[in-house]
């Protein structure tokens, strides 16, 4: 038995039992059909499927299973297929109480999903060609990263992206990296 593969009849706790890997990550959107655009034609994902409606004109499900005002509706929510492996869903919600501001990182709740690219300035040419508010320029990083670049940008409707590349492996997965 190992840290890394606990013994079938080991009782301790290690987490969500059966837990696999990253899924899915669900995002609103103010506009499902710019948000559809983005994601093929400027990211390059595949569109998957559609769900929807979403609703509940009397009861509480929309609070009781998505956390949002009873009220809330979504007409429909996308799915999209970035690279290998990534997996977006993709709401457009309207609510009586939505707050139309993105978080930024320094906010509760603020985040940004990464994207790794094979050519980060490459990436980065391409972006800004077609008028993608790109923040700065790549940044080299340091420590346990060393050996990554990165650089954010913004979506249309002001959401966080990085991309990230690091084709030489980062400090941290060398087997004679300390930290």
């Amino acid at each position: 038995m190992t840290a890394e593969s606990p013994a079938e009849d080991d009782t301790r706790s290690t987490g969500i039992p059966g837990m696999r890997r990253f899924d899915h990550i669900g995002i609103t959107v103010p506009d499902l059909a710019e948000a559809t655009t983005f994601f093929v034609d400027v990211l390059g994902c595949e569109y998957l499927y559609t769900l929807g409606p979403l609703r509940d004109d009397e009861g509480t499900w929309m609070t009781d299973h998505l956390n949002v005002h009873p009220r809330a509706t979504c007409p429909a929510l996308h799915f999209f297929r970035c690279g290998d492996a990534a997996v977006f869903e993709v709401f457009e919600y309207s609510s009586p109480d939505q707050n139309l501001v993105p978080p930024r990182n320094s906010d509760v709740g603020g985040h940004h999903v990464a994207l790794y690219v094979d050519d980060l300035d490459a990436a980065v040419e391409y972006l800004r060609a077609r008028g993608v508010r790109v923040l700065g320029e790549p940044t080299v990083s340091t420590g346990p990263h060393e050996g990554q670049r990165w650089v954010y940008f913004l979506a249309p409707w002001g959401m966080q992206f990085e991309l990230v590349s690091y084709p030489h492996g980062k400090a941290w997965f060398r087997p004679d990296w300390t930290p």
